[in-house]
């Protein structure tokens, strides 16, 4: 498999998408809800979902895709090639901000991550990785990540965690948050964990992320040093919905031991 190759034809579809939504700030987008009334979806991601989709099908016919707005193929396993693509991860912030949102993408070969991508479509912010060659960020290369402590670490952690919830334990959240240097919250998986994999922020902790949100992601994120898996510890399925965490190498144990509880 020439994966140099699929990247170059990757990068230049992904660019080619970002233009498109760019484009798209000059038409009326209709916005509808899916599963919730927060849950947001537009006429936009459909439309770059069937171009990546178009696109691929024809130069890839054996290659399969798993799309958030279901316009790919059924994935019940991970063997082969499979595209797992967000159109536009951070919809909410798309339509309200229109910025703070990318594109995600994630190559894997039998449920190996070959290649990751993730745009920022509005920075023109490019993150890559390739299998055990690093990560860069417009060709820039990103360096390993440095070890931390709690007491210095910014999470990324949306304040619902701190209340009364039925998913976590809120008292342990309360005192990371009083403990850890600060928490910070985008809205956008794919970005939460390039700021992680860039050192910007030490950790990421979500509930309920499907394997578009954070296939690319894990992948750029993995060739820094930083660690991601369920928060039970457990590696991800990337077959449905999961819990989620990514964070440094240094951290990561602590976080799951002391502080991230699921409830039982």
């Amino acid at each position: 498999m020439n994966w140099g190759a699929i990247d170059r034809y990757a990068k230049s579809l992904i660019k080619e998408a970002g233009q498109k939504i760019k484009n798209s700030f000059f038409t009326e987008i209709e916005i509808s809800s899916k599963s919730s009334v927060n849950d947001l979806v537009t006429n936009i991601d459909k439309e770059i979902e069937q171009f990546f989709i178009t696109r691929i099908r024809r130069d890839f016919p054996q290659h399969r895709i798993m799309g958030e707005e279901g316009f790919g193929d059924t994935i019940d396993s991970l063997e082969g090639i499979i595209w797992f693509l967000d159109p536009i991860d951070g919809t909410m912030n798309f339509v309200h901000q229109k910025r703070n949102f990318a594109i995600s993408l994630g190559i894997y070969k039998d449920g190996v991550g070959m290649l990751g991508y993730v745009y920022d479509v509005m920075a023109d912010d490019l993150y890559v990785a390739l299998k055990d060659e690093g990560a860069h960020l417009n060709d820039v290369r990103l360096s390993d990540l440095n070890d931390t402590n709690i007491e210095q670490a910014i999470i990324g952690v949306n304040a619902t965690w701190v209340a009364p919830n039925r998913h976590v334990e809120h008292e342990p959240m309360i005192e990371l948050v009083k403990t850890c240097r600060g928490t910070r919250s985008y809205g956008s998986a794919a970005l939460e964990l390039m700021h992680v994999a860039t050192g910007r922020v030490d950790a990421y902790v979500s509930m309920r992320l499907s394997p578009w949100d954070v296939a690319g992601g894990i992948i750029i994120a993995k060739e820094v040093g930083a660690v991601s898996s369920t928060l039970r510890g457990e590696s991800l399925g990337l077959l449905r919905q999961e819990t989620f965490i990514v964070a440094n190498s240094s951290i990561h144990p602590i976080l799951l031991e002391k502080y991230i509880h699921l409830k039982k």
